[in-house]
């Protein structure tokens, strides 16, 4: 984990220094920069505790210069190079987009290969939430149906048809907790035979799997979609907990006259379900039954000092308790893939790390971009000034525990266990699908900027990167990473917060997002051509 040095001007100890105090954070002794701590950042003339005194405004989370940095020289933070200066920068400057240049993205031949031994953790033993348990071994952490649909052109009666089930039936089923359509914007007027087209049909079927399903697959066709029911679930592909291949409607049935007849179809079929799935209960399971997808959005500089660290520590803790953990998003660990590899657990693992990075290159370079379209306004506005520099906070989600496995986009973990490369897009919204599909049954989402992200399928736990988005967001963020910055807390403590939590939430207490029903909706990386 990193170090993080507080520099307060004038005053010792976070319950002694006033709001208004100028601190920066450096995340390492070696770093030429600092990120200001302070709400609305700091006016030139600001001074610090060592001397330091501001030339520029700099806003929160933006970067100062702790001394001077020549045209050409690299600029560091996490003892890293996240650029090079574009002009002399004096001591006390504003670092920015502006007066950086990128460095040239990480070669993916010579790395080191699994080459760090990961610390010597103690298990984690006696941890336990109360979850329900299914016949292929997984957990769920909810109970709940879902109705997968085989193209977007049935999302419509779907969704009327789940407001009815909602309406009429959920109230007769009070051991389930939601009805889910399982809405997207695939399955017809695409190449399905072409070379990137089984991603997306994997991660459909996969989703429809996820342990928070119990095993209870329903599927609405519309009936003339290149993405057939069969295709989607070949005979035989899901071990149904009673028996049965998964339960189909076809609008474009003979027997379906009327739109109402329809909704009445798939009323009928999902009651069907809900009958098993109410007679599950929840039972006492391990810690190590939780699968648990780390990500983060809406990132700033604070992310990688606070909310990231922590949850790292929380993985750590996980994976000590026998837990699986994934963490994601090619581009957001593409400029550390040195850092990855060493970590390892063998030279395969390692392999397949690099191989995805290349699939990755080359599918951005067929996009006439590279990783450093990756970055947002809000990034920037927030302090990340490239790529790099968000990299570097993006990692340290993962901890140190060594990396174990690594998926494809869109496979299912199977029988991987402990921490998991999964290399998804960096896109919120379809690493989280993708996540689901690998077969996570609860997901932590770290934000500096904020965002209402939620996730229907999976309870989802927001993490606040700063005090005031915790404070200004209060009914929106799960846990307030900020005190780290503010002295308030440890990484060490807020990362023990998270992991009971989990168990908290995992046992069916439920999050904001599950509270306001707050639910992106599930977005398939389809990297094939559309026709």
């Amino acid at each position: 984990m990193q170090s993080i040095q507080i520099v307060r001007a004038g005053q010792d100890g976070a319950a002694a220094a006033s709001a208004d105090t100028p601190r920066y954070i450096r995340m390492h002794a070696n770093d030429n920069v600092a990120i200001v701590v302070n709400d609305g950042g700091l006016r030139p003339g600001a001074t610090f505790a060592d001397g330091i005194t501001l030339l520029d405004a700099v806003p929160q989370g933006h970067k100062v210069a702790l001394s001077a940095i020549r045209e050409g020289e690299a600029v560091t933070r996490y003892n890293v190079t996240i650029g090079y200066a574009a002009r002399d920068i004096a001591a006390g400057n504003w670092v920015s987009e502006a007066n950086l240049r990128m460095p040239d993205a990480l070669e993916l031949a010579g790395l080191p290969i699994a080459t760090r031994a990961a610390p010597v953790m103690e298990p984690l033993e006696g941890f336990t939430f109360e979850g329900y348990r299914n016949a292929d071994g997984s957990v769920g952490t909810r109970n709940i149906l879902a109705i997968t649909t085989t193209v977007q052109c049935v999302s419509g009666v779907v969704d009327h048809a789940v407001r009815r089930i909602k309406e009429t039936l959920l109230p007769l089923y009070p051991n389930v907790d939601d009805v889910v359509g399982l809405e997207h914007s695939y399955g017809c007027g695409v190449a399905i035979e072409a070379p990137g087209a089984d991603i997306p049909i994997r991660t459909l079927r996969n989703i429809s799997q996820n342990p928070n399903f119990g095993g209870q697959a329903m599927v609405v066709s519309l009936g003339c979609e290149k993405l057939q029911p069969a295709r989607l679930f070949p005979k035989g592909s899901i071990p149904i907990l009673n028996g049965r291949e998964p339960a189909t409607v076809c609008l474009q049935d003979a027997g379906h006259v009327g739109f109402m007849s329809m909704i009445d179809s798939i009323v009928a079929t999902a009651d069907e379900q809900l009958k098993v799935l109410n007679a599950r209960r929840r039972e006492t399971c391990s810690a190590a039954d939780l699968v648990v997808g780390v990500q983060c959005g809406g990132s700033d500089a604070f992310s990688g000092v606070t909310a990231n660290p922590a949850v790292g520590y929380a993985t750590d803790l996980l994976v000590r308790a026998g837990a699986t953990v994934m963490f994601s998003e090619v581009t957001e660990v593409r400029d550390g893939i040195d850092q990855l590899t060493s970590r390892a657990a063998d030279p395969e693992v390692a392999a397949a790390m690099i191989r995805e990075m290349e699939w990755y290159d080359a599918y951005l370079k067929r996009g006439g971009v590279d990783r450093s379209a990756n970055t947002t306004p809000g990034n920037k506005a927030g302090g990340l000034s490239n790529i790099v520099e968000k990299a570097m906070g993006s990692i340290v989600k993962s901890g140190s525990s060594a990396i174990s496995g690594v998926l494809s986009p869109g496979e299912k973990l199977g029988g991987k266990r402990g921490l998991i490369y999964a290399a998804t897009p960096a896109s919120d919204f379809i690493c989280g699908t993708l996540q689901v599909a690998a077969g996570m049954n609860i997901h932590i989402f770290t934000t500096g900027r904020g965002t209402p992200y939620g996730l229907a399928p999976v309870p989802v736990i927001k993490v606040a990167t700063r005090n005031d988005l915790a404070r200004r967001w209060h009914d929106l963020m799960d846990v307030n990473a900020g005190r780290i910055a503010s002295g308030e807390a440890s990484i060490e403590d807020v990362g023990w917060e998270l992991f009971r939590l989990m168990l908290d939430v995992a046992s069916g207490r439920q999050t904001w997002a599950e509270h306001w029903k707050l639910h992106n909706a599930l977005t398939l990386f389809n990297p094939a051509p559309v026709t």
